[in-house]
């Protein structure tokens, strides 16, 4: 299959490498420079604009920075230069209201489109087992199935146009307020006298443990190797979980939904970020 890829940072690199070994032919492009030149040795196709592209593609796949490019790109260099039987993906984590303003323009333009944001960061993108949460119609999700499936390892379909998004950061959310508890576990868990890895023992196996320890932990040395072993490079930086966490106060405040919990999160995790915002989010424990 022809596929144009909008983005090759540091997580569409990897799913455009991880597309090109699945057989398709990736015609990649980027604003950098440095961006481009290592798509095309992982053995995708580069062009100088987005529009050219498109051109000729069967699908096309976005991982772009936010909500405001997405939009710029879709409706000014896709919608009307990819053809109309393309299926459009948008793998980009931004807010739902855009992503619903997006698929409506591509829609209206005669296109099937899905956003399908991505759990898992950058060693999943590389490795090819990120999770595709996907909304979109029926007949979208089922076109663009098969192309997510060969960038990770579970593809679900979370419901209507802008449902992805609100999967993600909703996750994500919980995700930010479980890395703070199980920072604040450990922390307090060494001040009272106990070993880091005596009571990950413990912990992990009881009634506390959860993702951000038994497979995430913020402590080095103890679990799974971790961004904590290598002093929190690496991962999925602090200053994307803000991002994130403000996207999810921003849909919370218009659903009308009450979030204290992931409001403190999104206020430590901006204050951790204004001089740590390339650390990993678990590096929060330096915190506390």
């Amino acid at each position: 299959m022809r596929i144009a890829f909008i983005g090759l940072g540091n997580m569409g690199a990897g799913m455009a490498a991880n597309l090109v070994k699945a057989g398709h032919n990736v015609r990649a492009f980027d604003l950098s420079e440095v961006a481009l030149g290592q798509a095309k040795a992982n053995g995708c196709e580069t062009f100088p604009t987005a529009r050219e592209a498109v051109q000729g593609a069967e699908a096309v796949v976005s991982m772009l920075p936010n909500g405001g490019i997405v939009k710029r790109v879709f409706t000014s260099d896709v919608i009307g230069h990819a053809p109309v039987d393309a299926i459009l993906m948008d793998c980009s984590t931004i807010d739902v209201a855009t992503a619903r303003e997006v698929a409506e323009a591509a829609a209206n333009a005669g296109y099937d489109m899905v956003d399908a944001p991505v759990s898992g960061g950058i060693a999943a993108a590389s490795g090819g087992t990120l999770t595709f949460m996907v909304g979109g119609s029926d007949d979208a999700f089922k076109r663009a199935e098969p192309v997510l499936s060969a960038m990770g390892k579970a593809v679900i379909h979370a419901g209507h146009a802008g449902a992805g998004q609100a999967a993600k950061i909703c996750n994500n959310m919980l995700l930010g307020i479980q890395m703070i508890g199980t920072c604040e576990a450990f922390t307090m868990a060494q001040k009272l006298g106990l070993d880091p890895q005596t009571f990950y023992d413990i912990s992990s196996v009881s009634s506390g443990q959860c993702w951000s320890m038994t497979s995430y932990c913020p402590v080095p040395g103890v679990g799974p190797q971790s961004p904590a072993d290598n002093d929190y490079q690496g991962g999925f930086a602090t200053a994307l979980m803000l991002k994130d966490l403000k996207l999810a106060m921003e849909a919370a405040e218009t659903a009308g939904a009450d979030t204290p919990l992931g409001n403190h999160a999104k206020q430590l995790y901006e204050a951790f970020s204004q001089n740590h915002g390339g650390l990993d989010f678990s590096a929060i424990i330096k915190s506390l």
